[in-house]
Parts: structure tokens; C-alpha cells; sequence
């Protein structure tokens, strides 16, 4: 029964009630989200951005943030939440990349992860810490994932059904051996080793197509005597043995010193045995100590190993440098070998690796994400072949950029190998190069720290500025391509071996307050093999058409790729437009055959410029290009050429800027003249 309040309204009982069972959860509507800010738990929310960014923020993760945001009250794609806390993430077949999340451990509300039919991997993603208290069903399968099962899979004590099918994974399963399965699926992996008893009593068990040992499994620990049988008295005997009359069980004195003699005996023979084994390994150890070229490490070791420390800043002066090491051992070890030829071609051998000191920063995980607003989508600033790059944003003021490699592209088997790729980064150094800061390859993740440019790249400067920005001037069109070139010209001729860039285009030219070109990437395609490269890059209008009929990048691709980025200075346009007329799409296709014809150069020029060009400079520059960007390898200049073509362009244009501002001191010749 209702009554009237002072104010005339009428206030119902039971519609205070549905007020209370709302804010409470009590069910009346959707898990009592109305009048909450945030329902979801601060730390597993912080686990499912962490999650997003590791996925390389996925677009098709609907709902989902990098950074806040309210699973449980919002609607996040697969997301399943009791409470505050989230107790389901089902992505499967949803074409995911990347990594778990390194903090899934804060998860302490799950029951069901399913990441299954996705393309997650490169490397041993699930190291890290899974939630170990509710965790019931978990399915990775029809993933790339590699690597042995960590130990962390040990923990999961409340786990029923696990499906790891479909995958990589080597090493053996003993970790599952002990945990509350009731369905295990590892089939179609490259696990070794012998599958558990334990696991064999499992009604639903798939383990067909890894290489299991057909042997016998190996011994159990060391054999312990069980303790003796608890004897009872027989029939007419009583605790006291005096009472017996003559008879005693068990083994009399004669038979116990007998044990003991042989027992003596056998020992004394066990122990001549060991330490003339001993002597013997002592010997062939310092044997081969004496004659071994380099230290090996068994094949656990080097997987292991961390050959950076992860938390200061790092000068490594006391790695080996290239020439040090040597792969073929000196002659002299084939006299002295202290094992068979066929030992030593069965075992692993550690892999040598050309790794100089590294002088770069080791940032964390923590640092970075600090830095980037937990990888906010605001600070993304440009994504390419080999990952996303933000703006970081450090408490010192100092700001960076951070690239977070694509683990699709960029798949490092070990830390040994991003260890490696960060070394050889770390030697490149060059004014027009922008060079490596720092790193970070905690938790899985394989992060690269660089300067930071406020220019951004010359593709946006040239094709997304509106119409209130100022375009690029001639002069500084024609110095970011000299820029620009002496940085080909250093990793080409200078870097000894030399280094294909296979990926220079316009949006890999960054530029400083002053313009100045800063090449990035340097070094990163190195990593790859070319048909790979060339499958990830996604680039049109740069590729020299030898590396499209062979799949073999050269010095030479990468002159023709400058020659590109010439053809944009020029015009303006992008190398591919699919916008414009079916003649016109392609750049170096349209501009080619007028480059030599002077009226037809003038209309090919940048609208953006206004004229505002020295006819001549323009003629130079079509010059160079053209010889670039020939169809024939053969006949394209070295990059050493083509930095001389345009210091004489420059010289040139500098001269007559003298002339024009009354410097007489120098008088160009008839063909300076007509410069401008």
C-alpha cells in the first residue's frame, strides 16, 4: 500500500526495494550496472588493457581500450564478468596476433580463457604467469605458439580441460602431469619425452602427432627402502624373546654379518670404480679445457641465458667482439678428441652469435607503459611493416618513440635472438639515421626506443597536410633527398657488410624541427629473410621490379626505392594512386617517360610548390631520379653517385643564392647562369 510524502509524490515500498536490488547487483537488472561509474575490478582491468595492447590492439576486439574503460559494465567482445571480477574471455577465431597479457596472474576470478584458432606466437608466449585459482578450461589451440610449457602451468590447481592442439610446443608435459585433468588435447605439436602415467589414466586423451620416446620411460628417483612390515606376534609368542623356546624369527647372527661382509665388499668394489671414473673425467676434462677453441654450454644453458640485464642501463664492453669468434675450431682439436664424431654431431652445439657491445638504455615493460598512457590509441603515431610506434612521454620530460614490434613479422625464437638484432642496431650511427635509444624485452616483449621527431614523416608532410599547412619549400625538398641519400650511402658503402635497407620509402624519412631527414628502420630488415619481407610488406609503388619477379632485394632495390621517394618530392603524388586515372597510378610508370621533356617536367611539379622553383635545380633532380629508377639493376648508379649529384645540385643552388644576394666575390659559369 502506497502514501503520499510532503511533496505529493508517491513513494512506494516496493519500488525502493527494486532501487536497492539494483545498486546491490541483486538481478533485477543487468548485473546491477545503472548506477555504477565503474563496476570492474581495477586490477583485472588493468590486466584486459594490458591484454589489448599485447594483441596489437586489435580492431575487431570491439568495446575493448588500451587504457580504462569498464568491461564488465560495458559490452567487451568475449568478455564474460560475475561481480566486478571477469571470469570469461572467449576470442577464438577472431584472426588475433600477438601475446598474452604478462600479468594474466592478477586474474583471480577466471574460470575460462579461450584463445583458440587465432595466429598468436612468436616465441614461447604463455611464460608467464597464468591465473592459478579458478581456472577450469583453457584453449590455446590452432595457434604458432613454440616453446617448452613453462613451469607456471604447475599452479593451475583447479584446471579440467585443456586444449594446446595445433601448435608448436617442444620439450615434454610433466608439468600437466599432476594437475586435476579430465580432458588434455596436445596433439599436433613437437613434444618430446614420454607422456606421464598419470596423464594416461585420462579418458579424453589426444596425443597423436608429436615424437614421443617408444623406450622404456627412464628410472624413477632414487629407490628408498619402505619401511619394515609392522610383524605381529604369532600364535603362541609374546613381546619378551626370552620366552621362546630356542626358536627365533628372522635371519640369526651368522646370516647378518654375512650381509654385512658382502655389502662391505660390493661397496668397496663400487667405490674403486667411481673414482678411477673420476680420475679418468678429471683428466678428460682438462684434456679438452686445453684444446677447446670456444666455452660450450649444454643446450639448457644457452636457452637460458640472458645475455642483458633488464633493469639499468647497459654498456656490454665485455662481450666478443665479430672478428674474435671463430666458427671452425683450429685443426689441432681433430688430434685430440676426447668424444666420438658421432656424439658430437648428435648433441646441439651453443649457437655463436656476432653480437658487439650494446650502448643503449633497458627500459621495462612498467616504464613504457607509463610513458605511453598504457599504449594509448592517442599516442600512436604511425604503424608499418614491423609494428606500431607511440609517443612516450617520460616524468624527465624527455620524449621518445617506441616501437612494438609485430611479433607476425618479427618472430624471435629466443632473447639471444632479439639480443642479436638490437646489437647490430646499436652499431649503426649516422647524422641521417635515426638511431636506437633504447629497448626492452621483458615479458615477451621486443620493444625499440628511438628519437623522437615532431616533423613526423615526410609521406604525411607530403600527402596529408590540409591546405592551411605550409608545404615543403624546394630547397628543403632537394636537401631531405641529399639527407636522405647519404644515409643509403652510409649503410650501402660505409657498414662493412653492407646494409639493405629493403624497406625505404617516404614514411621512413622522419623529420627534425630543421627538416633534416631522419631514415628509421635501419637494420630491421636485416632479420628477415627476403621472401618474408617481401610477403609482409604491403608498400605498393616502391619495389623495384627485379625484387617482384626474383624476391631478391639488392643495393641496387633499394637505389630504385630512392628514386621513388625522388619522384614524390617532385610531384607531390603518392607512388601508387588508385584514385587517379588507370595511366596514372603508378607513379614511376607515368613519370618516366617525361622526365626529360621540360614542358611536361613543369606540369608534373607539385601544385603545392607554385612555381616556386629554379627551372634548372628541377631539370638536375629529374636527372638523378631517372637514372634510379630504371628497369635494369645494372644501370642504376651507387648511392656514393647519386650524394655527389646532389652536393653538386646544392653547391650550385648555393652559389647563385650568392649571386643573387650581391656576392661577386665567386662568379658562377654560363650554366650557373641559367640556374635559376
Amino acid at each position: 500500500m502506497a502514501r503520499r510524502g510532503g511533496g505529493g509524490g508517491v513513494v512506494g515500498v516496493p519500488w525502493l526495494l527494486l532501487l536497492l536490488l539494483g545498486c546491490c547487483g541483486g538481478g533485477i537488472w543487468p548485473r546491477g550496472r545503472i548506477f555504477a561509474a565503474a563496476d570492474t575490478d581495477p586490477n583485472d582491468l588493468n590486466v584486459l588493457n594490458t591484454l589489448f595492447t599485447s594483441l596489437n590492439s586489435p580492431g575487431q576486439l570491439t568495446g575493448w581500450q588500451a587504457s580504462g574503460g569498464d568491461p564488465c559494465g560495458q559490452s567487451w567482445k568475449g568478455i564474460t564478468c560475475s561481480g566486478s571480477g571477469v571470469t570469461k574471455i572467449l576470442l577464438p577465431n577472431l584472426g588475433l596476433s600477438g601475446n598474452l597479457a604478462y600479468n594474466m596472474n592478477n586474474l583471480s576470478s577466471l574460470v575460462e580463457l579461450d584463445m583458440s584458432q587465432n595466429s598468436l606466437g612468436g616465441g614461447n608466449q604463455i611464460q608467464y604467469n597464468l591465473p592459478n585459482l579458478k581456472l577450469e578450461k583453457l584453449d590455446l589451440s590452432s595457434n604458432s605458439l613454440t616453446g617448452d610449457l613453462p613451469q607456471s602451468f604447475t599452479g593451475l590447481s583447479s584446471l579440467k580441460k585443456l586444449n594446446l592442439q595445433n601448435n608448436q610446443f617442444t620439450g615434454s608435459i610433466n608439468v600437466l602431469a599432476n594437475l586435476p585433468l579430465e580432458t588434455l588435447n596436445v596433439a599436433n605439436n613437437r613434444f618430446t619425452g614420454w607422456i606421464p602415467s598419470q596423464l594416461k589414466k585420462i579418458n579424453s586423451l589426444q596425443t597423436d602427432g608429436n615424437s614421443w620416446s617408444t623406450g622404456p620411460a627412464p628410472p624413477p628417483p632414487p629407490y628408498t627402502a619402505p619401511p619394515p612390515p609392522n610383524r605381529q606376534n604369532s600364535p603362541g609368542q609374546n613381546g619378551d624373546s626370552s620366552s621362546s623356546s630356542g626358536r627365533k624369527s628372522g635371519i640369526g647372527g651368522g646370516g647378518v654379518a654375512g650381509i654385512i661382509i658382502s655389502l662391505l665388499v660390493v661397496g668397496a668394489v663400487v667405490a674403486f670404480f667411481l673414482i678411477k671414473r673420476r680420475k679418468r673425467k678429471a683428466s678428460m676434462e682438462e684434456h679438452f679445457e686445453q684444446h677447446q677453441p670456444f666455452t660450450s654450454f649444454p643446450s639448457n644453458e644457452v636457452k637460458d641465458m640472458k645475455p642483458i640485464d633488464e633493469s639499468t642501463a647497459v654498456d656490454i664492453e665485455s662481450l666478443a667482439s665479430p672478428a674474435s669468434i671463430s666458427l671452425k675450431p683450429p685443426p689441432k682439436i681433430e688430434r685430440h678428441k676426447s668424444f666420438d664424431d658421432d656424439d658430437f654431431s648428435n648433441k646441439p652445439v651453443a649457437k655463436k652469435r656476432n653480437i658487439t657491445p650494446i650502448k643503449a638504455t633497458v627500459y621495462s615493460v612498467a616504464d613504457l607503459q607509463m610513458a605511453t598512457d598504457s599504449f594509448n590509441f592517442d599516442n600512436l603515431v604511425g604503424e608499418g611493416t614491423f609494428g606500431r610506434v607511440y609517443r612516450a612521454q617520460f616524468n624527465d620530460g624527455k620524449v621518445l618513440a617506441i616501437k612494438k614490434l609485430d611479433s607476425t613479422v618479427m618472430s624471435f625464437q629466443s632473447s639471444d635472438d632479439f639480443a642479436e638484432l638490437v646489437s647490430n642496431i646499436s652499431k649503426l650511427h649516422h647524422p641521417n639515421l635515426n638511431e636506437l635509444v633504447g629497448y626492452c624485452m621483458e615479458h615477451g616483449q621486443h620493444l625499440l626506443v628511438y628519437d623522437f621527431h615532431r616533423n613526423g614523416s615526410l609521406h604525411d608532410l607530403l600527402h596529408l597536410s590540409d591546405e592551411y599547412s605550409k608545404p615543403l619549400s624546394w630547397n628543403s625538398r632537394v636537401k631531405i633527398a641529399l639527407g636522405s641519400a647519404r644515409a643509403l650511402e652510409y649503410l650501402h658503402e660505409i657498414c662493412s657488410p653492407s646494409i639493405i635497407h629493403k624497406n625505404f620509402k617516404s614514411s621512413n624519412i622522419l623529420l627534425d624541427s630543421e627538416f633534416n631527414p631522419h631514415l628509421s628502420d635501419a637494420g630491421l630488415a636485416s632479420f628477415i629473410p627476403d621472401a618474408e619481407f617481401q610477403a609482409a610488406e604491403q608498400s605498393a609503388g616502391y619495389t623495384a621490379p627485379e625484387v617482384d619477379m626474383t624476391g631478391q632485394y639488392t643495393l641496387k632495390s633499394d637505389v630504385y626505392s630512392f628514386g621513388v621517394v625522388m619522384l614524390e618530392l617532385l610531384t607531390g603524388r603518392r607512388p601508387f594512386d588508385s584514385s587517379r586515372p588507370r595511366s596514372e597510378q603508378s607513379l614511376v610508370r607515368w613519370a618516366t617517360p617525361q622526365l626529360h621533356d621540360i614542358d611536361a617536367l613543369d606540369r608534373m611539379v607539385d601544385p603545392a610548390l607554385k612555381g616556386l622553383y629554379p627551372a634548372k635545380s628541377l631539370s638536375r633532380f629529374a636527372d638523378v631520379l631517372a637514372l634510379c629508377v630504371q628497369p635494369e639493376p645494372e644501370f642504376r648508379p651507387p648511392m656514393s653517385e647519386v650524394v655527389q649529384a646532389l652536393v653538386r645540385l646544392v653547391q650550385r643552388a648555393n652559389m647563385t643564392k650568392r649571386m643573387l644576394d650581391g656576392d661577386t666575390s665567386r662568379r658562377p659559369d654560363d650554366e650557373d647562369q641559367d640556374f635559376i
